[in-house]
């Protein structure tokens, strides 16, 4: 059996694990199960449809929940992970069966980033608030400046090769590693690692399977421990997984020469807008210690 096959037999088991964890999580802490709103149904179905179509998900849908107010600050990184587990899933599926990948790097590439997504998704879960928003302020603004050198054409223009080996493959599986913690706090791996396969001579189509073939693995894992600290909302979540389905199959397969430059820009500015406003919350009252609650309370 070949090294590909064998990723989507892992992917599809740990798909199964993920969902009988959610449920069972949903179950035993008898949450109040709601349909999602129209709302969040329409946010789940536009990011993921841009997001397939190579936008990317995790700034703009940050954006949408801080503006609308839909999540509390705190619970947006959970949220997102979340909720962006099954679409990337299927997201996976479709583009590692469509674009060519050398097996040995897309694997090991994979493997880094779901360890440090675990690592991450650990840290951030049991961040206080503010620290929250200070993170994922400057995780948006890091997301708009290379959303705007990708529009800019400033990013490097990469090769033919569809992997690689030795130091440049150890510094690759070291990047991804990295990535897939800070994914956890918001920062989405499309731009980075379209950015680090062009660095290393790859082809920029190669980003696709290695970003989304790490994001299908590292998320639900990261998932489980938002989950278990309860570190997300669950209407919201649901939204994203409902309403972006069916949009990854009408932009894989129905939709072809869509122009989005506009729709990049769009989302540049509506990102750094929510970065200012993350920060500003985050910065307009300072937080009380934990120890001044409970004596406030006593």
């Amino acid at each position: 059996m070949n090294p590909i096959s064998l990723l989507f037999i892992a992917l599809g088991a740990l798909t199964v694990l993920f969902v009988g964890y959610w449920v069972r999580a949903i179950i035993r802490s008898k949450t109040d199960v709601r349909f999602p709103t129209p709302l969040e149904l329409g946010v789940g179905f536009v990011v993921n449809f841009f997001d397939t179509l190579g936008i990317g998900m995790y700034a703009p849908t940050t954006s949408i929940f801080k503006l609308k107010r839909m999540v509390d600050d705190r619970l947006i990184p959970g949220t997102l992970n979340v909720g962006s587990s099954l679409t990337g899933v299927l997201q996976t599926f479709i583009i590692v069966a469509l674009i060519a990948v050398d097996a040995r790097t897309l694997l090991l590439m994979i493997a880094a980033a779901t360890i440090g997504a675990w690592l991450g998704a650990g840290v951030v879960a049991n961040l206080p608030k503010r620290k929250v928003q200070i993170g994922m302020g400057f995780a948006l603004i890091v997301s708009a400046t290379l959303m705007l050198l990708s529009v800019l054409k400033l990013l490097p223009a990469g090769g033919d090769a569809i992997g690689v080996t030795g130091v440049a493959l150890a510094f690759a599986v070291l990047v991804n590693f990295i990535l897939g913690a800070l994914m956890t706090l918001g920062i989405g791996m499309y731009a980075p690692s379209m950015i680090m396969v062009s660095l290393l001579g790859m082809s920029p189509k190669a980003a696709f399977p290695i970003m989304m073939g790490s994001c299908a693995f590292l998320v639900p894992v990261a998932s489980i421990r938002f989950i278990r600290e309860r570190s997300y909302s669950l209407r919201p979540a649901l939204g994203l997984t409902l309403g972006g389905m069916p949009a990854i199959l009408i932009a894989a397969f129905l939709v072809s020469g869509l122009p989005l430059l506009y729709v990049r820009w769009i989302v540049i500015v509506v990102v750094l807008y929510a970065a200012i406003s993350m920060l500003r919350s985050a910065f307009a009252v300072r937080e009380i210690p934990a120890e001044a609650q409970i004596a406030r309370s006593s």
